[in-house]
């Protein structure tokens, strides 16, 4: 199950810190002191959802200029279009009335090129295979346009007009649009 980043991993100890829930913790305690209720609504104020990675490289509010309460923000590995994906931006659109689908995938990303292998490992290491599938991809281009298709074909999904798909650079911090 081994991923080969994009940059130098951090040794063991760094990684496995103990206290950072607790750190979580304190610092929402000194975010709350400030903190003060808008009154905005769940309703993103530019109407549209963004599909993208979990990688922590990924600053989506400063690379897409967004402020708080501007958009749903879903976020799984790859940022791939899975069903789970599907319910998400179901109810972002019908519930909560976004209209536009931005996809992001990413260089570098874990995804690429890890295999469905990784499925079984976690089943001869656990005893149980997951129901969920990788999704994993060797061509970031192409699962940006599977992940579009995906979403314009959804049944559920009553806006699809406005979806387009990009590839966000890890090392430039530039989007590339995908057609």
């Amino acid at each position: 199950m081994t991923v080969t980043p994009d940059r130098p991993v951090p040794n063991a100890a760094a990684t496995a810190a103990p206290g950072i829930t607790d750190r979580f913790v304190e610092s929402n305690r000194a975010y709350a002191v400030g903190f003060r209720d808008g009154g905005m609504d769940a309703r993103p104020v530019q109407k549209v959802a963004v599909v993208a990675c979990m990688d922590a490289r990924l600053d989506l509010f400063a690379a897409l200029g967004l402020e708080l309460g501007d958009a749903h923000i879903i976020r799984n590995a790859g940022g791939v279009v899975t069903d789970d994906t599907i319910r998400s931006l179901t109810i972002s659109q019908r519930a909560l009335g976004t209209r536009s689908v931005v996809l992001i995938h990413h260089t570098g990303c874990g995804l690429l090129g890890l295999t469905e292998d990784f499925r079984r490992e976690l089943e001869l290491e656990v005893g149980q295979r997951p129901q969920w599938a990788v999704e994993s991809f060797v061509d970031l281009d192409g699962d940006v346009r599977q992940s579009m298709q995906r979403v314009r074909t959804s049944p559920f999904l009553p806006h699809t007009e406005d979806v387009r798909g990009f590839v966000f650079d890890v090392h430039t911090g530039l989007l590339r649009e995908v057609d």
